[in-house]
């Protein structure tokens, strides 16, 4: 069974795609974008398997 670990990350409106594809370049997969504590920004979660899996 694949163990996973997650990551929360502040999504800065002008620089999404970057910012995502930063993460994505290390493996981190998006799984969701929710809003965040104000209206100008978001929190992506993102999961990869665990080192070693």
């Amino acid at each position: 069974m694949t163990k996973w670990e997650y990551v929360t990350v502040p999504l800065l409106v002008h620089a999404t795609k970057q910012i995502l594809d930063n993460w994505g370049e290390d493996g981190w997969e998006l799984v969701a974008v929710v809003p965040g504590p104000n209206a100008e920004q978001l929190v992506a979660y993102l999961k990869r398997p665990k080192e070693g899996q």
